[in-house]
């Protein structure tokens, strides 16, 4: 039982990838699919893959954070590997993390290497990022709040990037359109996580001009000619998107005068 690890899924209307993404995960010891009431073939494609199937109530949920803890809690592993449903899990990986297993001393938790893409292509290695998503079962607790990270009862690790094998493969390739929306959604989940912040003006241009430089010249998006300009630029656009919002809520809030 010890070495045995369950695959955690958290799906809505995740038809497109998900019949690539299960397949990639056949080998783990379980599957678990929570499910957020999908109204497409979600629930199908993971019952022909012989899932264990879970339902967690969609209600006014719009990010995936609030059912993590439920989800991880329907695992019968004391292991857990959590990937989203636009996530391909290598057989490096899989095989890599079995082999952590054996050894003694393990961390609690790991960061794991995540390859993304933008606009038809992957990222380079710039473009990878890491996520905490293998960890015991047990004593762990995920925040739900927007991009949180979950709180793991002991030492992390991070899995090193140098091989390009060991890595969650990024499928999500958003147009502009569903980008801006995303991104709309995303920064408003994001004022009630950051609701205790202040900024000034000079933050609509500092913070949206750093977050591009840092992209397009500390990351590397130069060398990727107009698809890394745009990359550096979108990003910049989430961060003046959700200065201006955390600003327009300040400012609802001051008492008339």
């Amino acid at each position: 039982m010890k070495n045995k690890i369950s695959a955690v899924i958290n799906t809505y209307n995740a038809e497109k990838d998900l019949e690539q993404v299960l397949t990639a995960l056949e080998a783990f010891d379980e599957i678990v699919v929570c499910d957020m009431e999908s109204t497409d073939a979600t629930r199908s494609i993971a019952q022909r893959h012989g899932c264990k199937i879970v339902t967690f109530p969609r209600g006014q949920h719009r990010i995936v954070e609030p059912a993590r803890n439920f989800a991880v809690s329907q695992a019968s592993s004391p292991w857990v590997l959590v990937v989203d449903a636009d996530e391909i899990v290598t057989d490096e990986l899989r095989q890599y993390l079995y082999q952590r297993l054996e050894e003694p001393d393990l961390p609690a938790g790991f960061f794991i290497p995540r390859h993304n893409m933008f606009m038809g292509q992957f990222l380079g290695k710039r473009g990878t990022d890491h996520q905490l998503r293998f960890f015991k079962r047990q004593g762990l607790y995920w925040p739900e709040t927007i991009h949180s990270v979950p709180h793991v009862e002991g030492r992390i690790e991070k899995i090193p990037s140098n091989d390009r094998n060991i890595q969650l493969v990024h499928l999500a390739d958003e147009t502009m359109a569903e980008s801006f929306e995303k991104y709309n959604r995303y920064t408003s989940y994001e004022v009630i996580k950051k609701q205790h912040k202040h900024y000034s003006a000079l933050a609509l241009v500092y913070r949206p001009l750093w977050r591009f430089l840092r992209s397009y010249l500390l990351k590397g998006d130069v060398w990727r000619g107009r698809r890394g300009l745009l990359h550096s630029l979108m990003a910049g656009l989430y961060q003046f998107m959700l200065v201006s919002k955390i600003i327009e809520k300040e400012l609802k809030e001051e008492p008339q005068k």
